[in-house]
């Protein structure tokens, strides 16, 4: 697959990041795909059957219902490798929009887990740069929430939170 182009031409690469969590593969697969804990993590719920050809759904966990991304289970092989797109619900239906695809990795090293997660297919330097703030976040509450049963006090997917000055404005 070719990694799409901005209007520039410019080449986007894929995003790649690794993470070591003290857990089962069991115990991280179950924290990936089900609604109440992508919800404490990562501040969305990551709602489908997670069959292949589902849909699956990035539900924001304030009450509103908004799907910030959405996309097609490709590949669900649990506990080893969970694959979907993840984009713009709005062109969910596009047959002509490729969407950005993630892929975790899911490896087993002795009483730890290695979880690998791949962007690809990502439209931007934008999008890149924002996969760059936001998985980090994101895993890193994971993993806070696997080894402790707590999370962070920022929850995975900051960008959707009001600035500290602008919510004190409020």
């Amino acid at each position: 697959m070719t990694p799409p182009t901005t209007p520039s031409t410019q080449m986007v690469p894929d995003y790649v990041y690794t993470t070591y969590i003290c857990a089962t593969p069991e115990d991280v697969w179950d924290a990936l795909t089900d609604p109440e804990l992508t919800g404490q993590f990562w501040g969305h719920s990551q709602v489908s059957d997670w069959s292949s050809g589902s849909r699956v759904d990035h539900v924001r966990t304030d009450g509103s219902g908004v799907a910030d991304a959405s996309g097609v289970v490709i590949e669900a092989d649990r506990p080893r490798r969970l694959v979907f797109g993840f984009d713009d619900p709005d062109r969910f239906d596009d047959p002509t929009y490729e969407p950005s695809v993630v892929t975790f990795a899911i490896e087993s090293h002795l009483d730890i887990v290695q979880l690998t997660v791949t962007q690809t297919s990502i439209a931007s330097i934008d999008d890149l740069r924002a996969c760059s703030q936001g998985w980090p976040a994101v895993l890193s509450n994971l993993k806070t929430l696997l080894e402790t049963g707590e999370t962070l006090t920022t929850p995975g997917s900051i960008m959707y939170l009001e600035e500290p000055e602008e919510a004190a404005r409020s």
